[in-house]
């Protein structure tokens, strides 16, 4: 089954590029060399101040996008980015990347020079770039310069951060979780605050038991292994078709008490691939888990960090009380009778995370899905390219979240999405719209939700489109 193919390519993806198994990838990532007739300056705050309020002039945050985001980690006092300031993680020139293997198709070069555009770092721009442990911001400079900008700065950023000077952060940055912090939990060393629950479960969503998954091979230490399959059974349709939607309350309810996890859990999803964790995530929302966080970057954050996978298998201890009646949060996921109703109304938004093909009825973006086309009224808000399983334009280099500023500007600008509306996201069967519910999440936009069944489940069923 086309499914159970894909779940196995994209934990055999992540593996290979942990491994280091991209022999092209030292090969063709452009070089960071600064050539000899520029110089990287070194700004101070004054000139940071100024460039802030110059329409010719840049900030760039080249620290990791979890710091930018909010988390204080990696020695800074505080989390969060100087306000105004757009990020280019040095991460995104260092982390793995599958030159070969990609989704997409996409040299990191290309990669990169897309996400120079998006964020208006061009020739004839006054950059300044900041970090915090003397090491990042020069990386970026220095790619900057390789690029051709020739007014390029760098700034010692840890009076700004360990100051009083204001940081911005996103509302809900702590959903998504650094490699870092999980590694510290893993060890015994929670960090203060980060919980008022008095368990903290980590726990490993891909497709496949322990073993066909890869979990047994490699996974966050202390987790144990949920299969995607035991939320979204497989129903044979007949003739190759198959049907992959959420199973009903009371199953979803029994998987997550054989897994241990209760209501009053807090519960870390982690994967080789996010889309997986932030699926099951949602789930555990919509049942009623009160806390509930994803790690960032999937497996390229955790190697990048340096940190070794565990083998082997933990066996959870099942519970016996959930705690809350399920579903305790049902706003967080619609059915297709609930989608169709909200169609009707002014105040709704259905947003198709699916890939331009999918959305214009070119392909049905599934091998085991023979229905084309979209449901009416939902509007286009990108995912990927080429492949139902990219997330291109939701993702950095290392897998974690774009930047929040340049997603609302692709949604409002660019798509002439209502953010103000109820956004619903749906995709085909509810990976890549679970993905950017999250994002839209972290982002404080809490009047969203999940069509889980998406574009499969509603024409499955027989609906117009």
């Amino acid at each position: 089954m086309k499914k159970k193919l894909l779940g196995m390519l994209l934990s055999m993806l992540a593996i290979m590029v942990i491994a280091g198994c991209s022999s092209k990838t030292s090969e063709t990532t452009e070089t960071t060399e600064t050539p000899a007739e520029v110089t990287v300056g070194t700004a101070t705050m004054d000139d940071v101040k100024a460039a802030l309020a110059d329409a010719n002039a840049i900030v760039v945050d080249a620290r990791l996008n979890d710091i930018y985001a909010g988390w204080a980690i990696e020695g800074n006092a505080r989390g969060g980015h100087i306000p105004g300031a757009t990020d280019f993680a040095a991460s995104n020139i260092t982390a793995p990347y599958d030159e070969d293997g990609n989704l997409e198709k996409l040299s990191r070069a290309q990669v990169l020079d897309d996400m120079l555009a998006n964020k208006g770092i061009a020739e004839g721009k006054k950059v300044i770039v900041y970090d915090t442990n003397g090491s990042d911001a020069k990386t970026v400079a220095d790619f900057f310069v390789s690029k051709g900008l020739t007014d390029v700065s760098v700034y010692d950023a840890k009076e700004w951060v360990n100051g009083s000077e204001a940081l911005d952060s996103y509302p809900n940055y702590q959903l998504w979780v650094p490699a870092s912090v999980v590694k510290a939990i893993t060890e015994g060393n929670t960090p203060e605050g980060f919980t008022t629950k008095q368990n903290i479960k980590i726990v490993d969503v891909r497709w496949g038991g322990n073993e066909e998954s890869g979990y047994t091979e490699g996974h966050i230490p202390t987790a144990v292994h949920v299969n995607t399959d035991d939320f979204e059974p497989p129903v044979d349709l007949g003739g190759g078709m198959w049907d992959y939607r959420l199973t009903d309350d009371q199953a979803l309810l029994q998987l997550v008490l054989n897994t241990g996890i209760t209501s009053e859990d807090c519960v870390i999803m982690t994967s080789p691939e996010p889309m997986a964790s932030t699926r099951f995530a949602v789930i555990c929302k919509y049942l009623g888990v009160d806390d509930v966080r994803v790690m960032s970057s999937g497996f390229i954050g955790w190697e990048a960090a340096g940190y070794e996978l565990e083998k082997g298998e933990h066996n959870p201890t099942p519970a016996t009380d959930f705690g809350v009646t399920v579903p305790a949060n049902p706003s967080w996921i619609d059915t297709t009778a609930q989608t169709a109703e909200f169609l009707k109304g002014s105040n709704y938004t259905l947003v198709d995370n699916r890939t331009i093909e999918e959305y214009e009825g070119k392909i049905s973006g599934y091998s085991y899905h023979e229905h084309i086309g979209k449901i009416p009224g939902a509007v286009y808000g990108k995912a990927g390219i080429g492949n139902s399983s990219s997330m291109y334009y939701y993702r950095n280099v290392d897998k974690s979240m774009r930047n929040a500023a340049e997603i609302l500007d692709m949604w409002q600008n660019e798509l002439g999405i209502d953010t103000n509306t109820h956004m619903a996201f749906m995709c085909g069967g509810g990976w890549r719209a679970a993905e950017v519910l999250w994002d839209a999440k972290v982002m404080g936009l809490d009047n969203t939700s999940l069509y889980s069944d998406g574009w499969c489940g509603w024409s499955n069923d027989g609906m117009e489109y």
